[in-house]
């Protein structure tokens, strides 16, 4: 059996270890809880997009081989700006589909055409605005930039990002994903860049976690009477 004064180091590192990683248990349970709890297709916005959206048919489109890309196409994609197709070749250019003219970047009144169609149609638009570059913590990092912001006059801060090159609705954030966003950060205890998930001081503490769990059950064998008595009676 566990000498005292044994017992009593175990119970005073369980207590501390506790004590220091208790504040990280809390948040891990309150995102935990979060996350269980909430529709993962309502933080994605679903309920915002125009889900019955069919993209647009065209009809006498060039051939891609006409276009003259040196490099050859290695990938292509159809795009609908205001109601001009467009093909978005090997993921850097736009060139129009009928004509082969090539197109550098859509303008603020193309990026609302294409909202438009991603969206349902009862939000009005607050304004719309160009960013270029954004932070590691910006709820549109890791997307194509530079990119239109359109924000919509609406109590839930709903926008809605469409990328400038390739003319593309990227994404729509609202307050209910901004807080799924923050409590990831903190289950992910990536407080540099959020998307981490194998971050050197989320392992630190899920072994300090393991360890205070395992001394906890250490605790309970070393003062529990019913052992004791067990161990008496051997």
């Amino acid at each position: 059996m566990v000498n005292r004064h044994r017992a009593l180091k175990i119970r005073k590192t369980h207590r501390y270890l506790g004590l220091f990683l208790g504040i990280q248990f809390l948040l891990w349970t309150i995102s935990g809880l979060y996350f269980s709890w909430t529709d993962i297709d309502e933080i994605h916005g679903d309920h915002y997009k125009n889900l019955d959206y069919q993209p647009k048919a065209f009809n006498d489109l060039i051939s891609p081989s006409k276009l003259q890309i040196s490099e050859g196409v290695n990938s292509i994609e159809l795009r609908d700006i205001n109601s001009t197709p467009y093909y978005w070749i090997n993921k850097k250019e736009l060139y129009n589909a009928v004509n082969g003219d090539k197109k550098d970047n859509i303008t603020k009144e193309e990026a609302l055409y294409i909202a438009k169609k991603y969206m349902k149609s009862n939000f009005e638009v607050a304004f719309i605005e160009r960013i270029t570059e954004v932070g590691k913590h910006h709820e549109y990092r890791r997307k194509l930039l530079p990119a239109y912001v359109i924000t919509y006059d609406t109590d839930k801060a709903i926008k809605a990002y469409v990328s400038m090159n390739d003319g593309k609705f990227q994404t729509v954030r609202h307050q209910s994903w901004r807080w799924f966003d923050f409590l990831w950060m903190t289950h992910t205890m990536d407080y540099e860049g959020r998307d981490n998930f194998n971050t050197t001081l989320l392992r630190i503490f899920s072994l300090l976690g393991l360890i205070t769990v395992l001394s906890g059950f250490l605790l309970w064998f070393t003062s529990s009477p019913t052992i004791r008595k067990l161990v008496r009676r051997k």
